[in-house]
């Protein structure tokens, strides 16, 4: 019954702020459920044939931004997948209504002393803190995003492992009906 519930799902969409956990409980969630692993941030890398930071270097931010709003257009219309989106993904209303629709949305949420110490450890550069004060730019982006991730489900990651919040999410898809997501 709990698994049948959960595949009623057409796909489960993880956002939130970049080093929030995203790509790593999606990979662990979508091997749980035998569903197929989507990072929309590596789709664009894959599509453009460049990482991230060189997409945004070159090509500037505006075509970055088209790029994933076609990348959400195609995996909407996909059936279980675990989508881990970039940070600023799903605050684009637009492509929030594509993704969300007949999906499960959860916002994973981390500190900012949480999320510093994880970005620290990550191999990936992040041009949206290719700033003198790291700190400060991360707690201006997530007050900027507040509203934003708001709208979705939340699920905070600082004190728990990966494992532990794939169990919370399993948890939470397999209840009787999920809670009512405000209009992206």
């Amino acid at each position: 019954m709990t698994q049948r519930k959960i595949t009623q799902q057409r796909n489960i969409i993880l956002t939130g702020f970049m080093g929030t956990g995203k790509s790593t409980v999606g990979k662990i969630l979508a091997r749980r459920l035998g569903w197929d692993f989507v990072d929309t941030d590596a789709r664009i890398e894959q599509i453009q044939g460049r990482c991230v930071a060189e997409i945004f270097e070159h090509q500037g931010e505006e075509s970055f931004r088209r790029c994933e709003a076609q990348v959400a257009e195609s995996l909407a219309n996909g059936y279980h997948y675990v989508i881990a989106t970039g940070g600023r993904l799903m605050l684009d209303r637009q492509n929030a209504a594509v993704l969300a629709r007949d999906s499960r949305v959860f916002c994973l949420h981390a500190a900012t002393e949480e999320i510093l110490r994880r970005l620290r450890d990550s191999p990936n550069r992040r041009p949206l803190l290719d700033v003198p004060d790291a700190e400060r730019r991360v707690r201006q982006l997530l007050a900027q995003r507040q509203e934003g991730y708001g709208r979705f489900e939340p699920i905070i990651t600082d004190e728990l492992s990966p494992q532990q919040v794939v169990e919370e999410l399993l948890r939470r898809l397999s209840a009787a009906s999920p809670p009512i997501q405000q209009a992206p």
